[in-house]
């Protein structure tokens, strides 16, 4: 597939539809970076790009559509649907946390919680789509998606992005395959992932997706039990390196975010930096480094 096509013609499509977020230089815990605010999008995350990418290349049935999500991918098909005046369901499981639920409910869409993981949510989204007809907007392993999410790398270039290497979180796959679509190698991509949610680095070993157990501090957003086929194929093309993070260098990344930057990110926005902060990847001396923060969704303590 021609990924860069794919995402130059989404770009084209949710044009109007997504904010074009800031980027900034800072040196962050010694180390100088540049950072893609991407957790200023709609809904606090990138995934507005995907679903608006989906939706309106449709086309939509008139069963409308239905989400499986841990909670980012839900808010943002539910803002994009009622932009757009299109009916959503959308399934979140339990673990999606208090912050994000709240987000999918002033939203306007269904929604139905389920117990479990992300997995489970997504098994229920199937039974609807099998007993409805309504489109599946899947939360990263569809070519609509991720050529809306690779539409924030193809931005960040435009803006002229000066990295050696890029940073950026994974849980299933869809914005580090719509990244790794749009860059082709050009730049070094470092996929992280928490130590305890780590579907790509699993799938890396084994040559293959596999399900792997989830838990830890990001799990509601990066806890997809299986990498996507799309991000794993792009990974095993392009070369991308897979590290792992503790939870307690995602909490450590949140904190220098915001005691150094005032910037307030959920653990998965702050993953990528974790990385650079507790040795996960060591640069080269002169390697040019950025990192994408990609999501907000937290609820911040009271004042």
């Amino acid at each position: 597939m021609n990924w860069q096509a794919a995402i130059e013609a989404a770009a084209n499509r949710i044009s109007g539809h997504v904010r074009r977020t800031p980027v900034a230089d800072l040196t962050l815990a010694g180390h100088p970076v540049t950072i893609k605010l991407e957790h200023m999008q709609h809904t606090g995350t990138f995934k507005a790009r995907g679903a608006f990418n989906a939706l309106i290349q449709g086309p939509v049935p008139d069963g409308g559509v239905v989400a499986a999500s841990g909670g980012n991918h839900g808010a943002a098909v539910a803002y994009a649907a009622a932009q757009l005046g299109i009916p959503a369901q959308i399934f979140v499981p339990e673990i999606a946390g208090p912050a994000k639920i709240a987000l999918i409910e002033r939203s306007g869409a269904n929604l139905t919680v389920v117990p479990g993981a992300y997995a489970d949510a997504l098994d229920a989204a199937l039974a609807h789509e099998a007993r409805t007809g309504a489109m599946q907007v899947h939360a990263y392993d569809s070519p609509a998606t991720l050529a809306g999410q690779g539409t924030c790398l193809r931005e960040w270039e435009d803006q002229g992005l000066d990295a050696d290497t890029v940073l950026i979180a994974v849980g299933g796959g869809g914005l580090l395959g719509g990244s790794m679509g749009w860059l082709n190698g050009r730049r070094r991509v470092v996929a992280v992932e928490p130590e305890t949610s780590c579907a790509l680095n699993a799938a890396l070993a084994a040559g293959a997706p596999v399900d792997v157990e989830v838990s830890g501090i990001a799990a509601n957003a990066l806890g997809a039990r299986r990498i996507g086929g799309l991000c794993l194929g792009l990974a095993q093309e392009t070369g991308a390196i897979s590290v792992l993070v503790p939870d307690s260098a995602i909490a450590e990344a949140q904190q220098v975010l915001w005691r150094e930057a005032r910037i307030l990110v959920e653990p998965a926005g702050a993953t990528a930096l974790a990385a650079l902060l507790c040795g996960a990847y060591q640069p080269a001396p002169g390697e040019r480094l950025a990192v994408l923060l990609c999501g907000a969704n937290v609820a911040p303590e009271p004042v």
